[in-house]
Order: structure tokens, then sequence, then C-alpha cells
């Protein structure tokens, strides 16, 4: 049988990429990456005033889908461009908030925390993502040669958004936090920083841990994939519900390494209240703990629903 093709619409971003490739991956489709460009002028005008015209973009698509999965206030007005275009013969789904009318859409793919209803919403615990468990142990010895010990922790950082400012002093609480706890007790530390990790982050690292813990400089997935099979506890900055949602399919005890907001984080704080609640997740504070819980599998549950729906469409 002849897979189904694909189209991805997002900024660019790893949490963005993370999920619209995640599911892609899920639903068996033969798919293509888009890096959605707004013309000038558009770039600053909400999704919910801007006019659904190609105008308004610069990317040149043409029909080599079936489905198209956006994520990312770009992404929005081409997603409803080509569904106005090629109506039923196409399905379009949206991870996350739109912020415009939910017709647009064929499906919204909407975390617990974003408190979005409507008929075609489907709702998930955290954030759909793009890792599968045999990838981790596929790449479990990657980091191996660096291991001196049998006491893993790895520290996955994230970096400022709009939310968190990565100040350094509250930087170096958490470095404290990592040395007194995990380290002082015997643990190798693993550093695996994400694209938005600011230089300096890494820097500061190399200067306050010593030599024997293992601090990754740049974007190396395979070092991710084999840092989060090796440990057994893992640490992820509060900023990203996605890398925090990544973890969480490892079925090991993650801390959330937390920082003062420096503006409202309802959506943050549901989220890191929901993930409490099914004991996936604690704060990183002055004790090391160990639990267990249900390895969190939203990608291939949501992608069983949706592949359900396929029915319903002309994908001649």
């Amino acid at each position: 049988m002849t897979k189904l093709k694909g189209i991805l619409l997002t900024e660019g971003m790893h949490g963005m990429i993370s999920q619209v490739e995640g599911l892609a991956k899920a639903l068996d489709l033969d798919f293509i990456h888009e890096k959605i460009e707004l013309n000038k002028f558009w770039r600053m005008i909400p999704p919910k005033i801007t006019p659904v015209q190609k105008f308004t973009f610069k990317n040149k698509i043409e029909k080599k889908f079936n489905i198209v999965i956006s994520c990312g206030r770009k992404s929005i007005i081409p997603s409803i461009y080509l569904k106005k275009k090629f109506k039923n013969k196409i399905m379009n789904i949206h991870i996350q908030d739109p912020k415009v009318s939910l017709n647009n859409f064929d499906i919204i793919v909407a975390p617990h925390h974003d408190g979005l209803i409507g008929k075609n919403v489907v709702t998930t615990k955290g954030a759909i993502h793009y890792l599968k468990g045999e990838e981790l142990i596929e790449n479990k010895n990657y980091l191996m040669p660096r291991v001196s010990g049998e006491k893993i922790v790895s520290f996955i950082i994230g970096g400022p958004n709009k939310y968190y400012d990565y100040n350094e002093k509250f930087i170096e609480k958490i470095f404290t936090k990592i040395k007194n706890n995990f380290i002082k007790n015997g643990y190798q530390l693993i550093i695996i920083p994400s694209m938005r990790t600011p230089n300096r982050i890494i820097d500061k690292a190399k200067s306050f841990f010593d030599n024997k813990q293992i601090i990754i400089d740049d974007i190396n997935k395979k070092a991710y994939l084999s840092s989060l099979s090796l440990a057994s506890h893992i640490i992820v900055t509060c900023d990203s519900t996605s890398m925090i949602s990544e973890a969480a399919m490892t079925g090991k005890p993650i801390y959330i390494a937390q920082m003062p907001p420096i503006k409202k984080n309802e959506r943050f704080q549901n989220f890191f209240n929901l993930f409490e609640s099914l004991n996936i997740t604690r704060n990183l504070e002055n004790s090391i703990d160990k639990w267990k819980y249900e390895k969190l599998d939203e990608t291939n549950r949501i992608s069983r629903y949706i592949i359900n729906q396929f029915e319903k469409y002309d994908f001649s």
C-alpha cells in the first residue's frame, strides 16, 4: 500500500519540529518539512486578523501531499490557505492552540494545559514528540566511552523565552543543587543543551563543574538520546514542556529545574500540576528520590485516533 504524503509546516524550532515529525512518523507518512516564512508586513500581524491569502507567506507549496501538520503561529495561515484550496482532498492538523477559529482545521491536537475545548480538539498529556523507545536503545552506547560509573544524572537545558530569562543567579542555584544532590553522592552528570541554550550557560557549566562531568556543547541528537537512556534520573529546565514530555517516555524520575517566571505563566503551571499529579515530575530541591510512573506515549495514542478519521477524506 502506498504511503500517504505529509507536509510539515513550522517555524523551524526544535520543539515544533519534534511535535509535527513525531505525529507524522506515528501516522506512517512519507513527509517533508517546510519552514514557513511570512512576508515582511505580515510577520507582525496576529493570524486572527491576517487574510487567508497566498501573498502573506513566501513559501511555494505544490499539491503533493495528503496531510498538512502545522505547529506555531507562522504556520497557521498557510495551513488554512491549503485547506481552503484543496478542501476534502487533504486533512489539516494543527498542534497547539491556533488562537483563531477552530473550524479552520480538521483536527487540533492541544495539550491538556491549554484548556482548549472543541468538537475537533483532541487533548494530550504534555506535548507529543518524535522520540521512540527503540531510538533510546539504539543510541545508548553513544556516550558510554565517556561514562565512568553506573550512577548517571542527565540535565537537559532549554533557553530563554518570554517567560524565563535564564538569570545567572538562578542558573547558579540550579547548578549548586545538582552538585550537592547528585555529584557529591557519586553521580556523573551529563549536560545536554538545546538549540535555545545560550553559549554563556554552556561556558558557565564548564567552569562550574569538574572535568569528570560530561558537557555536550553542540546540538547532538545521539548524545541526547544516549543521555536519556543511560540516566537513572533526568533533570529538565522549566522553560520547555516539550523536552519534559520527551523525557517522560523513559518512565524515569524527572526533576524540573524551576526558575522564577518573568511574566504570568499559567499554562506552564497547569502543565507542572498535571505532571506532578501523574507522578511523572517533582521540583528539583535538595534530595534524591526514586519513583515510578507509566511511560507517556501520547503520540501513538493520538495517531490511532487520527488514522480512524482518514476514511472521511478523498486522498486520491
